[in-house]
């Protein structure tokens, strides 16, 4: 064993820093079986009791793959059809809306780039038409010509494509989502796979939401009430027309001044009972009282409804001036039978959120209700002051991707630029607002093309499934060792054993990934580590044929292998290395894991085996027999 120490002592040491990396993984299985046997509420209470613990358990552990432990895989594409509205602005007309829908079209059917289709189209319309007359920044003018203006789209394009990244990116790692995988996909598809989640509903919400935050005024109560009773009346007439045959009566006299001080509750008293008539919109709508900013309250299923009736171009211009309708983002009353209010708000916004530099979730110390305390700079704290200022005693509504969080009276000017949003349903949304607000805005819309959730109990099947070949591989290779090498084959088992340590120890050193083709990595590993046992092994054989002693032929045998074992190992690691930059998702899964195996099994055995021989064989420990 003379010369041994530092491999001895090197093996030592990486066997304990694998233990010490994998330590958490198993703590996490064993706390998984643990809760796996507790009762609803006794889990509820133990991970309330043990939060920090079970999330340091988790953050530290073997990371799963999506495959593994379910999750979600979504598709979105970056709107650059927005984008380009955006940046067109108000010198927007009607050839450039019919040129963008053409080019929108074209572009997802030959599948070309939209900025590419929209100029296209545009020249082919008018070859000395100029895009200049509709696009205008620093770097482009009235002047500028079209390939100019192109390269212009083109950049915008592609820092939208980067912008939508980082925000996702950012969003994502603030859910806590561990080892999530976000890449691009083409010129405009950006596809996210979020292994863990347990809330898909939630994660669609974080992904969409643009965060744009407005701080807005709201629509005069009196003013609302009136436009209610006339677009009340207006259905109402209108139904009225079609059921109702018999002669009008005579009009009575309308030159008094019109009474505003309607109150919806006695339309309500007056019309109870024609149900041959009826009226549409109170059919999905429960109208508000007078004195209010809230227009009625819509039922969750009949929404859809109450957009296709408030559409109507005669219904919007009742409505005040400059104002539009939006729901408030959480619905009342209980039992299943669930409304969402209808606000009226202006459609200008006072204030935007690219003011606020800062955001945290806290709780109301009052009511103990979640909400979102933001800060201002100094121009949105001025901009503030002047708005709570002018409007004490009005409601000013807090509005983010155009839904009312929401809407307090104004008590009092408001200095120093602090603001709230109240009326939050859970913790959970408090803190995904704060998620939005500090991640940033997406530069253009997102839409989710395509998602695939593959659900825990589907992990779990892949999960034993993966761990089941690892093993059946691992006992057939093991088995036929021992038979074809006898002793050789056994320290050659031993060596694979802790060639799996060692791969494992590094996937959770390095915060890496098992997914189920990481798992057929390490399989294809097992059988490579053997491959070079069994070189060495035929090596000794052939010198032990030539007369000499175990010892020299062991010797012989590790010396003249050597450069095989390396030369193959070093092109599949190269190998490796191609499939993890150019691959995405399970390939680099695969190559990560087919890394990591490479380096483990040459270490064990090269080096591991080495020991074991030169402990029985050289030290005069007993003999092993290599068939």
């Amino acid at each position: 064993m003379q010369g041994n120490g530092f491999k001895v002592g090197a093996v030592v040491f990486f066997l304990a820093l694998s233990a010490w990396y994998l330590f958490p993984s198993f703590q996490g299985l064993s706390l998984n079986n643990r809760l796996e046997g507790m009762g609803q509420e006794e889990r509820v209470d133990y991970e309330r009791e043990n939060y920090s613990r079970i999330e340091s358990i988790k953050e530290k552990s073997l990371n799963l793959g999506l495959d593994l432990q379910g999750g979600m895989h979504v598709t979105m594409e970056v709107g650059l059809r927005e984008l380009l509205v955006q940046l067109a602005g108000e010198r927007r007309d009607d050839m450039f809306d019919q040129v963008l829908v053409a080019a929108d079209a074209r572009a997802e059917i030959e599948g070309i780039s939209l900025i590419d289709a929209f100029v296209e189209e545009f020249e082919g319309r008018d070859p000395d038409a100029s895009l200049s007359r509709y696009f205008r920044s620093e770097e482009i003018t009235r002047r500028s010509s079209n390939a100019e203006v192109t390269d212009y789209l083109r950049t915008e394009a592609a820092e939208a494509m980067q912008r939508a990244m980082q925000v996702i990116r950012n969003r994502v790692d603030r859910y806590g989502v561990t080892e999530p995988s976000i890449q691009t996909q083409g010129s405009r598809r950006i596809v996210v796979e979020l292994p863990g989640i347990d809330d898909p509903e939630r994660v669609r919400r974080l992904l969409k939401g643009t965060a744009r935050l407005e701080f807005r005024l709201m629509a005069d109560p009196g003013e609302l009430n009136s436009s209610l009773q006339r677009i009340i009346s207006y259905y109402e007439v209108d139904v009225a027309a079609e059921a109702d045959s018999v002669e009008t009566p005579a009009e009575e006299d309308t030159s008094e001044e019109a009474d505003t001080s309607f109150d919806v509750s006695q339309l309500l008293a007056e019309t109870e009972g024609l149900d041959d008539v009826g009226n549409p919109l109170l059919d999905v709508l429960i109208p508000a009282g007078q004195g209010s900013v809230v227009f009625g309250e819509v039922s969750v299923q009949d929404t859809a409804t109450f957009n296709s009736l408030m559409a109507d171009p005669e219904v919007q211009a009742m409505l005040p001036r400059d104002i539009e309708l939006l729901y408030d983002a959480n619905p009342s009353g209980t039992g299943g039978a669930e409304y969402y209010p209808v606000l009226a708000v202006n459609v200008n916004a006072e204030l935007t959120g690219d003011v606020i530099t800062d955001a945290r979730a806290d709780f109301d110390q009052t009511t103990n209700q979640p909400l979102v305390d933001m800060e201002m700079n100094s121009e949105g704290a001025r901009v503030w002051s002047r708005i709570t200022g002018a409007n004490v005693g009005k409601n000013v509504a807090i509005v983010l991707d155009r839904v009312v969080y929401s809407y307090p009276t104004v008590i009092g000017q408001i200095s120093g630029g602090r603001s709230q949003i109240t009326g939050l349903a859970s913790q959970e949304e408090s803190d995904d607002i704060v998620t939005v607000l500090k991640s940033g805005a997406l530069p253009a819309p997102v839409e989710i093309v395509e998602e695939r959730t593959v659900g825990p109990s589907l992990g779990i099947v892949a999960r034993k499934s993966g761990f089941t070949s690892l093993l059946v591989g691992l006992s057939i290779v093991a088995l036929f060792m021992i038979i074809y090498y006898r002793g050789g084959g056994m320290v050659a088992d031993l060596a694979l054993i802790i060639n799996i340590i060692f791969i494992l120890g590094i996937l959770a050193g390095f915060n890496a990934t098992l997914t189920l083709p990481g798992i057929a990595g390490i399989v294809l590993t097992i059988g490579m580590a053997v491959d070079a046992n069994v070189l060495i092994f035929e090596r000794v054989r052939e010198e032990q044929s030539t007369g000499k002693t175990l010892k020299a032929s062991i010797d012989g045998g590790y010396g003249k292998a050597l450069s095989a074992i390396v030369d193959a190992n070093i092109t599949t690691f190269f190998v490796g290395i191609i499939l993890y930059s150019f691959g995405v998702g399970p390939i680099q899964g695969f190559a990560v894991t087919l890394m990591a195996g490479i380096l483990a099994s040459l270490f064990s055995a090269i080096v591991f085996t080495r020991i074991i021989f030169d402990y029985v064989v050289i030290g005069r420990r007993g003999a092993v027999g290599f068939g």
